[in-house]
C-alpha cells in the first residue's frame, strides 16, 4: 500500500483519538460559558459592585464583560485559523487549548474589587478577551480534525459531537454550579466556592492537552502541505474573493441555528419570567426540556446527513422552525395550555434546532478547501454567532420592550430561518459522500 493511500485512509484508532480530542476542548469552552452565566450575580457581586452602585448595575457591567469575549471570538477565528491553515491543526488547537484554561483558570484566582480595586474588573474583562480569541479558535481547528479524520461517509456523525459537546458543556457546568449550591452555604459560595468550578477548568484541560498531544496532524493537511508549510501545486489557495463569498453563504446558512438556537436554548427562561410571569421553576424546567430536544436529535441528526446529505436534513429543521415558531408562542402565552403540551413544544423546538446543529459542522467544512478551511469555517461560525446569537437577547428584550408585542421571539427566530432556508436551498450534489476538498 502506498503512503498517499495511508494518508487517504486514517487508522480508525486515529479517527476516534481525533473525536475525542476534539470534542473535549469544545466541552471545556461551553462549561465555561455555562458556570460564568450561572455565577453571574456572585461574579458581579465580586468584581463590579463599587460604591453607590446598585447590584443592576453591577450585573450588567458583568453580562457586558460576558459579551465581550464574546464578540472576540471572529477575531480568535481569523488568528487561529491562519496560523491553523499554515502550520497545521495539531499545533494550532493545543495553543488554543493551553490559552483556554489558562484564561479560565485565572478567573479563579483573580483578585476581587476589594482587594484590588478597579484593577479587578478590568483584569477579569482582558481575561475573558482572552476566552473570547481561545474559543474563536477552538471550533474551526476542531471541526477541521474531526472531518479530516472522519471515516469514509461518517463526517457528519463525527462534526456532530462537535454540537454535541455544545450540550454536555452546558450541562455540565449548570451541574457543577448547582451542586455547589447544594452542598455549600450562601455566604461560603459567594465568599470563594463560587471559584471552585473555574479551577476544576485547569484538571480538565490537562486532560484535554495529554489527548491533543497524542494526535497526528491531518490526512489532509499533511497531503496538501510539504516541509515548510508550503501548499503543494495541487492545493492552490482559492482567492479570497472566493473564500469570502463561501463565508457569507455560510453565515447565511448558519443564521437560523444561531438565532434560533439562542433564542429556544438560552433567551427562553428570561422571556418567560420577563414577559409571561412563569415562575422561575417552570422556566428552568422549559429551558431544561428545550435543551433536551436540542441534544437527543444532534447526533441522530448527523447520521442521517451522511446517508441522506446535509441539505434535507437542515432543510428540515429550518422549514420546521419558520412555521412552528410563531405557534409556539402563542402555545406558550395562552394561560389555559397544559404543561405536558408546553412541554412537548419546547422539547420539539430545541430538536429541530437540533437538525441544524448535528449536520452543521459537516456541511460548513466540505465548505472550503483544506488550504483556508480553519479560518473560513471558524469565521463564518464565530460571526453568525455573534451577530445573531450575542444579539440576540438584546434584540429580543428592546423590540418587545419598545413594541409591546410578546411574538417577537418567535418572529426573530422565523426570519433568520427563513433566509437560512434558501441559503440551505443553495447545497447541491453529493458532498457528503466524496473526500473533502484539497
Amino acid at each position: 500500500m502506498s503512503t498517499s493511500t495511508l494518508v487517504q485512509q486514517p487508522h480508525a484508532r486515529q479517527s476516534r483519538r481525533a473525536l475525542v480530542a476534539g470534542s473535549v476542548g469544545n466541552f471545556i469552552e461551553w462549561y465555561e460559558f455555562a458556570i460564568f452565566g450561572s455565577l453571574a450575580a456572585v461574579v458581579s457581586a465580586n468584581f463590579f459592585t463599587t460604591a453607590g452602585a446598585s447590584d443592576f448595575e453591577a450585573l450588567v457591567k458583568t453580562y457586558a464583560s460576558f459579551a465581550i469575549g464574546f464578540f472576540f471570538r471572529p477575531i480568535g477565528a481569523w488568528i487561529f485559523g491562519r496560523i491553523g491553515d499554515r502550520i497545521g491543526r495539531r499545533p494550532t488547537l493545543i495553543i488554543v487549548l493551553l490559552l483556554m484554561t489558562a484564561a479560565t483558570t485565572l478567573i479563579g484566582v483573580l483578585p476581587n474589587y476589594a482587594t484590588l480595586g478597579i484593577a479587578a474588573p478590568l483584569l477579569l474583562t482582558l481575561v475573558r478577551i482572552l476566552q473570547g480569541l481561545s474559543a474563536g479558535g477552538e471550533f474551526g481547528g476542531a471541526v477541521s480534525l474531526m472531518t479530516e479524520f472522519a471515516p469514509t461517509g461518517k463526517r457528519g456523525f463525527y462534526g456532530s459531537w462537535q454540537s454535541f459537546t455544545v450540550a454536555l458543556g452546558l450541562l455540565g457546568g449548570a451541574g457543577v454550579t448547582a451542586l455547589l449550591s447544594s452542598v455549600m452555604s450562601a455566604q461560603d459560595l459567594a465568599a470563594w466556592g463560587w471559584r471552585v468550578p473555574f479551577l476544576l477548568a485547569l484538571p480538565l484541560g490537562l486532560t484535554a492537552l495529554y489527548l491533543r498531544l497524542k494526535l497526528e496532524e491531518t490526512p489532509n493537511f499533511r497531503r496538501t502541505h510539504t516541509a515548510g508549510h508550503t501548499p503543494t501545486p495541487v492545493a492552490a489557495r482559492p482567492s479570497k474573493a472566493e473564500t469570502a463569498k463561501a463565508i457569507l453563504l455560510g453565515i447565511g446558512r448558519l443564521m437560523g441555528w444561531s438565532a434560533a438556537g439562542y433564542t429556544f436554548l438560552v433567551v427562553l427562561p428570561t422571556y418567560l419570567q420577563t414577559s409571561l410571569h412563569a415562575t422561575f421553576q417552570a422556566a428552568i424546567i422549559a429551558t431544561v426540556l428545550s435543551n433536551a430536544g436540542f441534544a437527543a436529535a444532534i447526533i441522530p441528526a448527523g447520521i442521517l446527513s451522511d446517508r441522506w446529505g446535509r441539505r434535507p436534513v437542515m432543510l428540515t429543521g429550518a422549514i420546521l422552525i419558520a412555521i412552528l415558531a410563531l405557534p409556539l408562542m402563542k402555545l406558550l402565552q395562552h394561560p389555559e395550555t397544559p404543561a405536558w403540551m408546553m412541554g412537548a413544544a419546547v422539547f420539539i423546538a430545541g430538536a429541530a434546532v437540533g437538525l441544524l446543529a448535528g449536520p452543521g459542522p459537516a456541511m460548513l467544512s466540505e465548505m472550503f478547501p483544506t488550504t483556508v478551511r480553519y479560518t473560513g469555517l471558524g469565521l463564518a461560525y464565530s460571526l453568525a454567532n455573534a451577530v445573531f446569537s450575542g444579539s440576540a437577547g438584546l434584540i429580543i428584550t428592546a423590540l418587545i420592550a419598545s413594541t409591546g408585542n410578546k411574538d417577537v421571539p418567535g418572529y426573530y427566530a422565523m426570519a433568520t430561518c427563513v433566509v437560512s432556508v434558501f441559503a440551505l436551498a443553495t447545497l447541491r450534489g453529493a458532498a457528503h459522500k466524496k473526500a473533502l476538498r484539497d
